[in-house]
């Protein structure tokens, strides 16, 4: 059989054939794990070099991609004056060309999402394991140390029920279990005492967070129902965020400050 002649039987039975262009698809298709492998292996010099080349690249994409998108801002409108005259009100009034822009409360739902607050205690001292938990010691001779003792403040909820001590891991005291908490208005400049609904986030740890402890510069969410706060839609504001500004473990209450 004549060179590459069993290729072309093969196109003629099965009506395939794979043209230059469709090559150079494929080709550029398989180009990023080639990128991705000489990424890995290049050390070195080489790998300086290779690593700068595809900034550069990323770069100009970058720039290429943010050139393309619509521009949605409120921007001055320098178009033709009206001829004839203007009323006094309207005269120191910039003309603007209404662009879609983001609503306030989108905004905040994304800023939420995304676990960014303007908080009053931006930095807070790391609360270490040692200090949050204390071990308990099991079994018959008291050898066993898997168990765990909060010592901080926690919430638990409403229908909480303890596991039974064999599988019981984290063990939150009664005493250290709180409800509500004392809330200041930073606007209004009055406190309230709020029911606790949870647990936001603990910047220690997120292991405290889904356990509930309570320590200083905790994010909790409050029920602010009864301060009648509404939204722009004339809707009631159930939940709200607070920030702890004291040590509750030693204070003997959680005082916390009012996410506005």
């Amino acid at each position: 059989m004549p060179q590459n002649e069993h290729i072309e039987l093969f196109q003629k039975r099965y009506g395939f054939r794979m043209d230059y262009q469709e090559r150079q698809r494929k080709k550029k298709a398989r180009e990023h794990k080639l990128q991705s492998k000489m990424a890995q292996k290049l050390i070195g010099i080489k790998g300086k070099i290779f690593a700068k080349k595809r900034y550069t690249e990323k770069v100009q994409l970058k720039r290429t991609i943010k050139a393309h998108e619509e521009k949605k801002t409120r921007k001055k409108d320098e178009g033709k004056v009206p001829e004839g005259a203007m009323p006094a009100y309207l005269l120191d009034r910039e003309n603007t060309s209404q662009a879609k822009l983001l609503s306030s409360m989108v905004k905040q739902k994304r800023k939420e999402k995304a676990g960014k607050w303007d908080v009053p205690l931006p930095k807070v001292r790391a609360q270490s394991e040692a200090e949050v938990f204390r071990v308990l010691k099991t079994g018959k001779s008291r050898r066993k140390g898997w168990k765990r003792l909060v010592t901080k403040v926690c919430f638990v909820g409403e229908g909480f029920t303890r596991k039974p001590p064999k599988y019981e891991r984290f063990v939150r005291p009664m005493a250290l279990r709180f409800k509500k908490a004392h809330v200041t208005h930073p606007e209004l400049k009055a406190t309230f005492c709020l029911p606790i609904v949870g647990v936001k986030k603990n910047p220690s740890s997120p292991m405290y967070t889904s356990l509930g402890v309570i320590t200083k510069g905790t994010i909790i969410e409050v029920n602010v129902s009864e301060l009648g706060l509404v939204t722009q839609g004339g809707k009631v504001v159930w939940g709200k965020y607070a920030q702890v500004t004291n040590n509750p473990e030693n204070d003997g209450c959680i005082n916390a400050i009012l996410l506005v």
